[in-house]
């Protein structure tokens, strides 16, 4: 029987990385192969534990390079393409939208051209829920598959667009593609610009922890394992040209999030520092995951478990973050965020 050859976009990364030893460890008979270009948030040190396993590949390149790409293709023939690699830091993209485009529409398509031309069996392209804007505060309210895509951020912009050339690429030449929209992801190996990592880092080094604005804005949150174990199922099942969002109905704000975080470490909210508030900040996202949880999902983690998990695995991993936050990226933060 023929091997399944898996190709995984950005799997150095957060989500990406997880998804990559999820499908290492589960599939022995599927050979996965690692794409990143291995930018700032590209880690390859997470993946010591399979990069021995011989249905475990690491491809150095960049997406956005279509004859490498190409030759890729040619050469390997892969059978599914899940396309997690993207800039994903809406505080960056404001400030440098330019990268964004490049990587998240630009890189998309010359994905979709080698995916087409190559024949893949499926191509499942992960975006966000952030394409859809913002809900009010009406806890009723949900993001459905039809709510129209409304981006407020330039990276939003960016993963609407490229959502938008996938749908078109299945439209048009028939590629078989699934386009799955998720909720905030935490757990293992975040890389720490994002709020929960941000927040367990400066945290434990008795640093202050920037919010924005108030701290009230709302989102929904997922344990990064569900969220692999929701792809998985839909890369296998989900019906060609559908749209999957993928959410746990686990709303927090900000402020609420950073509270657990110090209340578990017991540690002082002193160290709560607010500060301006992001340009175009959306208010709330919360996902309806009714049509995925059809399809047979539902996650394993509530909020207190899943974060309780969270930050063990970073009490248990401290020379990892402690090597990912030394240098060059502390002092973006200091910048970024003009901490005391």
């Amino acid at each position: 029987m023929k091997r399944q050859k898996v190709l995984v976009t950005g799997g150095a990364g957060f989500i990406g990385g997880n998804f990559v030893q999820h499908m290492v460890k589960k599939y022995p008979n599927y050979d996965v192969y690692n794409l990143d270009f291995l930018t700032y948030a590209g880690d390859l040190t997470k993946h010591s534990e399979i990069e021995k396993e011989d249905n475990y590949f690491f491809v150095k390149a960049d997406i956005a390079n279509r004859e490498e790409i190409m030759s890729l293709f040619e050469k390997e023939k892969f059978d599914y393409v899940i396309h997690f690699a993207a800039e994903s830091h809406v505080d960056r993209s404001i400030t440098e939208p330019e990268i964004f485009i490049r990587t998240n529409v630009l890189g998309t398509q010359v994905l979709l051209d080698a995916a087409k031309e190559y024949a893949v069996t499926k191509f499942v392209h992960v975006s966000t829920d952030e394409v859809y804007g913002e809900l009010d505060f009406d806890p009723n309210t949900f993001f459905t598959e039809e709510t129209p895509l409304e981006p407020n951020s330039p990276y939003s912009a960016s993963k609407a667009s490229s959502d938008l050339l996938v749908r078109a690429y299945h439209e048009t030449f028939g590629l078989p593609v699934n386009i799955t929209r998720c909720s905030n992801n935490y757990g293992p190996y975040h890389f720490p610009e994002k709020l929960i990592p941000l927040t367990i880092s400066r945290v434990l080094n008795e640093q202050t922890v920037p919010v924005y604005g108030d701290g009230k804005n709302i989102r929904d949150w997922l344990h990064v394992l569900d969220h692999c174990k929701a792809i998985d199922l839909v890369m296998h099942d989900g019906v060609n040209g559908e749209v999957y969002n993928v959410g746990g109905h686990n709303e927090r704000t900000n402020l609420e999030v950073v509270k657990t975080i110090i209340s578990t470490l017991e540690k002082s909210e002193d160290l709560i520092e607010f500060v301006t508030d992001r340009l175009g900040h959306d208010k709330r996202y919360a996902i309806d995951p009714t049509k995925l949880e059809k399809l047979g999902w539902k996650p394993e983690f509530n909020f207190e478990t899943g974060i309780a998990q969270t930050i063990q695995w970073y009490l248990d991993n401290k020379e990892w973050w402690e090597q990912i936050i030394s240098g060059e990226y502390q002092n973006y933060f200091d910048k970024q965020y003009t901490l005391k």
